[in-house]
């Protein structure tokens, strides 16, 4: 079971909660980083909405092969090499994530990198995942 923490004196933040606390029996799930790749690993777009939604599907991907579900997601790390890009692609980035997990807002921190080991990748996310047992 999950128990979102959020500080009764504390702004709620928005698209992502402060903390998360775990309960129950269970496996954890640590997914590596996920490009916007294909299944065969290509990037087909350089587009960044494009890139993030598919590596959103591909973090859900992984969960559900541990028999999970996007809302059994706890925690997202998104490395994202243009800054410009991800704040002028706000509406397509919620669009993608509504569609894809939905309105389950996790553990989430946003890091600005120079690059990522594919040159065409703008963004790469991990993520930790609770199934429950």
């Amino acid at each position: 079971m999950q128990e979102i923490l959020q500080p009764a004196d504390w702004a709620r933040p928005k698209g992502y909660s402060n903390g998360i606390a775990i309960e129950g029996s269970g496996k954890m799930v640590f997914v590596a980083g996920q490009l916007g790749a294909n299944a065969q690993g290509q990037i087909e777009s350089d587009d960044f909405g494009q890139q993030i939604g598919q590596a959103f599907r591909n973090v859900v991907r992984v969960v559900q092969e541990a028999g999970g579900r996007p809302t059994d997601i706890v925690r997202m790390t998104w490395f994202i090499t243009d800054k410009a890009a991800y704040k002028s692609g706000g509406a397509a980035m919620a669009a993608a994530y509504k569609e894809i997990i939905g309105r389950h807002f996790p553990t989430i921190t946003v890091i600005f990198v120079s690059g990522l080991v594919e040159d065409r990748a703008k963004v790469e996310i991990e993520a930790t995942a609770f199934v429950n047992g």
